[in-house]
């Protein structure tokens, strides 16, 4: 029986996400004062307001170190890593992730392929596509989450990663998550499961729960690479992103 973290029970869905977006009632002392007149603001400066989708999307910056300046400092280190001897030899640039570094959600799959390879970022090629589609469809855009992978590197052939390759990379993309801290990662696949699960369960077991780890709300679903092979799967895929996206406070 492996060492599985415990399974935390979803939350029901808000009945809506606007209240991620609601401004904070005004203190005591702030009521106190007498009003003081400002002059208007010219309308070309007013912003339209967030989508409460978005608005749920991203979490304030972190306080104290530069994130981004971290982040690429880690990004250098992965660069020039060649523990596996294979997998540095073969490739044609390390895949470090991509996204908002502020996201509340992360997806986390398992290794690059030929397309990300050549382009240097994660979920570049059909199965990025298909990603891409996921979650426009739970009303979000690519550039409001996070996105990475277990290897930084491609294995050739697209081969499952080894025990030692995940190993190796554990140091980096628990770093990465540590860095961009966010609240949900939904897990794109068994390795990506398994790795940061620190288990050998299914991926059809780890389906329809969550899980807590690091600070993280971790929940699996199956990689969009296996939906191309096995279309009856999306609906599947669907039922957890629903799941999430109700955990998340985002109406679909």
């Amino acid at each position: 029986m492996s060492n599985l973290p415990r399974p935390r029970r979803a939350a029901k869905a808000p009945g809506t996400a606007q209240a991620d977006i609601q401004p904070a009632a005004p203190t005591k002392s702030a009521q106190s004062q007498p009003a003081q007149s400002q002059p208007a603001p010219p309308a070309s400066s007013a912003q339209p307001p967030a989508s409460p989708a978005r608005a749920a999307a991203s979490s304030p910056p972190a306080a104290g170190g530069d994130k981004l300046a971290q982040l690429d400092v880690l990004k250098a280190e992965v660069a020039a890593c060649t523990l596996c001897e294979e997998l540095a030899s073969t490739r044609t640039q390390t895949v470090f992730g991509v996204g908002n570094p502020n996201a509340r959600l992360c997806f986390f799959g398992e290794a690059p392929g030929a397309d990300e390879d050549r382009v240097g970022e994660p979920f570049v090629g059909r199965a990025g596509q298909l990603l891409d589609k996921i979650i426009e469809a739970c009303k979000l855009r690519r550039e409001d989450v996070y996105i990475c992978n277990v290897l930084r590197c491609r294995p050739p052939g697209n081969r499952t990663p080894s025990g030692d390759e995940v190993t190796n990379c554990r140091r980096h993309f628990e770093r990465q998550l540590a860095l961009v801290q966010p609240e949900f990662v939904c897990c794109l696949g068994t390795v990506a499961a398994q790795a940061l699960l620190d288990t050998t369960e299914t991926i059809g077991r780890l389906r329809k729960k969550f899980f807590e780890r690091g600070g993280m709300r971790i929940i699996c679903t199956y990689h969009p690479a296996y939906l191309l092979r096995n279309p009856a799967a999306k609906r599947d895929v669907w039922d957890d992103m629903k799941l999430l996206m109700a955990e998340m406070g985002v109406t679909l």
